[in-house]
């Protein structure tokens, strides 16, 4: 099957990428169109498969960027550690003392632009239901194909009650202000494309993903999240950092329960 499906005469399990193979049938990319794409022979896209050799780095970030994965991940030897950390450092486009410090011209660039992916990641994330047309755009940004995740604290959970605690505003404080974001965002329930859900993590750091960049705030005991750093990412596809993140934001989605608007209670959903 696996043979019919590459196109491959000489398959071997021990020397093949797994994970190029894997890559380019869940991206529906055959290896003859890849070929043609990247102006090679059929025959070399059949080498980078079957034996692992790998390919210049031009026609790696494309595959990368085609199907939607990263170059460390998919040739994990082929950086240098200190060429992969150099990358990674890349993807850092800037360092903000505070959260606050983020200036609203960049929020609003960043969700406008945004297409594809709109992951975010908070206990509460108050400033958000400030910003009068985000539940429009967020409706419209799902209308018109994209995927948007929001994931908002569990009120009941111990760890909103520690951070709370925490903050020194008392137990019950974080979970009333997680009602009143969720009553927000209440009306994206049941839209196609939109769903949200609700975590009892820890949250070591709030995560804002749109597309390929994000804002991630890291958290900090004693100081509350708007006082807290942030951080502006690129994802380049042969960098680390931004895909450590994104890989974070899932962990969380897979264990959280899914929001429909009753109070919280929900099932945990892959």
């Amino acid at each position: 099957m696996l043979r019919t499906s590459l196109g491959v005469s000489d398959w071997s399990p021990d020397m093949a990428n797994h994970r190029l193979r894997d890559a380019l049938l869940n991206a529906g990319v055959a290896p003859d169109e890849l070929a043609s794409d990247l102006g090679v022979d059929p025959k070399t896209v059949e080498r980078w498969i079957t034996t692992d050799r790998v390919p210049y780095p031009k026609h790696r970030h494309k595959i990368a960027l085609q199907v939607g994965e990263s170059e460390r991940y998919l040739w994990p030897h082929a950086l240098a550690d200190g060429k992969a950390a150099q990358v990674s450092e890349s993807e850092v486009i800037k360092v903000y003392a505070h959260r606050n410090d983020v200036p609203p011209d960049l929020w609003d660039r960043l969700v406008g632009r945004a297409t594809a992916y709109v992951d975010i990641l908070v206990y509460v994330g108050m400033f958000l239901t400030e910003k009068a047309n985000l539940v429009r755009t967020l409706q419209e940004k799902a209308s018109n194909g994209a995927r948007v995740r929001l994931l908002f604290g569990d009120r009941n959970s111990r760890a909103v009650k520690q951070r709370s605690r925490e903050e020194g505003i008392g137990d019950d404080t974080i979970s009333a202000k997680i009602d009143h974001a969720l009553s927000h965002f209440s009306p994206l329930i049941g839209q196609r494309g939109i769903e949200l859900r609700t975590h009892g993590t820890i949250l070591y750091n709030s995560i804002y993903r749109f597309d390929d960049e994000m804002i991630v705030n890291p958290h900090v005991y004693g100081t509350v999240a708007p006082h807290a750093p942030a951080l502006h990412l690129r994802r380049l596809s042969a960098g680390a950092l931004f895909t450590t993140y994104a890989d974070s934001f899932t962990t969380v989605w897979e264990g959280a329960k899914k929001y429909d608007g009753k109070g919280g209670r929900g099932h945990a959903e892959a």
